[in-house]
């Protein structure tokens, strides 16, 4: 007993860091950041950037960390996550839904005071369909699960350009779109990988209701519809040419990976195609965002 506490109290702050997947909210904050600076004609208001941000990334972190409460049975069974702090005992569920619940009230309080209060209704919304929504009943109930719930994961750009515009516009939703297609073909591929470990635990995975060569055949499907869907912010006029040659690179890189997934010659590939998939997100939002200022860049070189 006194072992088991003297590791709670030397690594109590690692342990609520990683209820709230630092590693994916990174990418959340950097996808709202891309938003944000996207929706300015220059640069970001100061106290939109640094607000936003951390209101954002905030309510990711919440919405994380009450995920780990709910699936903590599940988790506790899944090689993937047994060693999480809650199958790990090194925090309490109570203790760990306390801390989601400050953390989300902290969130909602400084999008609302000092950013604007669309954007934290929003931020909420996103927070009550991944942590709720999802985690608690579509993650159960249907191999769409990942589809219909891909809706919050595809929020955060849209949060982080209402946080400077208060309104939603047209490049928010074109940016939503992009991840909200790019959502199925990334976890499927994880899914496919941990099919087994979803069987155990009773969960509708596509691969568990639908079989691997199935699910591999809607990664194909869904990446040519990115590949698509990523075309129209150039057409759209949000973007010129820069974006364009570079979200075909990768549109086309992200298709060879889903084609040899497809081909099924590889065991090594659906980890590989998730990896990638990763990579291709933060690469694409990089390229919109170099994009964007490039006539600036011009402007002062000029």
């Amino acid at each position: 007993m006194a072992t088991t506490a003297l590791k709670t109290t030397q690594a109590g702050w690692r342990d609520y860091l990683e209820l709230c997947k630092p590693n994916v909210v990174l990418l959340i904050v950097f996808t709202a950041i891309v938003g944000m600076l996207l929706a300015a004609p220059g640069m970001v208001p100061l106290d939109a950037l640094v607000f936003g941000t951390l209101g954002i990334g905030m309510a990711a972190g919440s919405a994380a960390a009450i995920n780990h409460v709910v699936d903590r049975k599940i988790d506790a069974i899944m090689g993937r996550t047994r060693g999480r702090p809650l199958p790990q005992g090194a925090v309490s569920s109570r203790d760990a839904l306390t801390f989601a619940l400050l953390v989300g009230a902290i969130a909602m309080a400084l999008l609302w005071l000092f950013v604007n209060p669309l954007t934290a209704v929003l931020t909420f919304l996103s927070l009550i369909g991944y942590a709720v929504v999802y985690t608690m009943y579509l993650k159960r109930a249907t191999p769409q699960n990942i589809v219909i719930g891909g809706a919050a994961g595809a929020a955060p750009p849209v949060l982080g350009w209402t946080a400077v515009t208060g309104s939603v516009d047209p490049g928010a939703l074109l940016l939503f779109l992009i991840i909200f297609t790019w959502t199925p073909p990334h976890f499927w591929a994880l899914a496919i990988h941990r099919a087994e470990e979803y069987r155990k635990v009773d969960m509708p995975m596509l691969p568990v209701t639908h079989g691997n060569d199935f699910t591999r055949l809607q990664i194909l499907l869904y990446t040519v519809l990115l590949l698509v869907v990523t075309l129209l912010p150039y057409g759209y006029g949000m973007s010129g040419g820069l974006y364009l040659g570079g979200a075909m690179v990768l549109g086309l890189g992200f298709l060879y990976y889903a084609v040899r997934l497809y081909r099924n010659d590889d065991e090594r590939m659906p980890m590989r195609t998730f990896g990638f998939s990763i990579i291709y997100l933060m690469a694409l939002f990089a390229l919109l965002l170099v994009d964007h200022y490039v006539p600036y860049l011009m402007l002062l070189i000029g």
